[in-house]
């Protein structure tokens, strides 16, 4: 059952004069954020079949339109054809290494976020093209025609039009390190102080926040505008409604939960448990989620996407022990 959320109050950041922030969401002086367990050598074999990689992959996509499975290891970017995965990818050098890939929309393009700024690939072709955005991006989203970029050392969210950049939207974050758009609203999820806050981009402003868990490290938007939250630390799985912001569900998920893919035509999150090598599959679409599949993984499960059209979920880890395709 749903573990019963006894804090749902909003906070609204704020900060002292030397810029630090002071509210009540800031719980240390010395904030470290939550990384993904190291895994045990893995002791039964994965399910499904296995193609072989032998880089650490860092991040992961599917889409279905375009029949497109991107695999990104440091700054090296494979793309496969999701139908035929044991073909011979088409490889495309990015700008430096990038642990975040997101689709704009279905088809394409491509983002993918790295230190310099944020790259969009024509899909499938996976022909790039930069946007210089200052502060080490983290991750983008795109919002309303535009993009979002969470920037990790700026702090803050870069508004892009195009290829320039509109504005930074900053205040009360020690670190942006991942933004959702649910369409029409946006959040940022700060790793540093467990938090996701809402961003008024109308209003150029960081607005209030919620404690997300003891440790939360990855999310991703539902059909319902949620954005679904991994407390690693806390091992459970979060569930924030965006407008108003409030923690809707919290529910136990043991094993160091970390990487989460979204099935909205089966209303299943995927997510990886870094300490079993294994993947989850809960149906998310009722009061609590529901465990609908477990299977065991490759070690080190750090990356995991989702065939919206077939269902098949990919793992891929984070160890050289290569890419994994699992039909439920």
């Amino acid at each position: 059952m749903v573990v019963p959320v006894l804090f749902t109050a909003v906070l609204v950041a704020g900060c002292s004069s030397d810029g630090q922030p002071q509210d009540e969401l800031m719980v240390t002086d010395n904030p470290v954020a939550a990384t993904a367990a190291r895994s045990p050598a893995p002791t039964v074999a994965p399910a499904g079949t296995v193609v072989p990689l032998a880089k650490p992959v860092t991040a992961m996509v599917a889409d279905g339109k375009t029949r497109t499975l991107a695999v990104a290891t440091g700054a090296d970017l494979r793309l496969y054809d999701l139908d035929a995965l044991d073909k011979a990818p088409r490889e495309v050098t990015l700008p430096g290494p990038t642990d975040s890939l997101t689709l704009a929309a279905d088809g394409g393009p491509l983002l993918a976020a790295v230190p310099s700024g944020v790259v969009r690939l024509d899909l499938p072709t996976g022909t790039p093209k930069e946007a210089t955005v200052d502060g080490t991006p983290s991750a983008a989203a795109a919002y309303q025609g535009g993009t979002l970029v969470a920037v990790r050392q700026g702090k803050g969210v870069a508004v892009l039009d195009g290829d320039a950049v509109k504005r930074v939207i900053s205040g009360g974050l020690l670190s942006a390190d991942q933004v959702y758009s649910t369409g029409p609203g946006a959040v940022v999820l700060d790793r540093l102080r467990n938090a996701v806050f809402q961003v008024d981009v109308n209003q150029g402003k960081i607005g209030q926040g919620l404690r997300a868990g003891q440790g939360a490290t990855n999310g991703v938007v539902d059909r319902y505008g949620r954005v679904l939250v991994t407390d690693t630390r806390g091992g459970a799985l979060l569930a924030f409604s965006i407008d108003p912001l409030l923690m809707r569900q919290r529910y136990p998920v043991p094993g160091s939960p970390y990487a989460i893919a979204y099935d909205g035509a089966r209303d299943l999150a995927w997510v990886t448990l870094t300490a079993t090598n294994e993947v989850v599959a809960y149906s998310v679409g009722g009061e609590e989620p529901v465990e609908r599949h477990r299977f065991p993984t490759v070690a080190q499960p750090d990356a995991v996407a989702v065939d919206p059209v077939s269902g098949r979920v990919v793992v891929a880890s984070g160890d050289g022990g290569g890419v994994q395709v699992v039909q439920p």
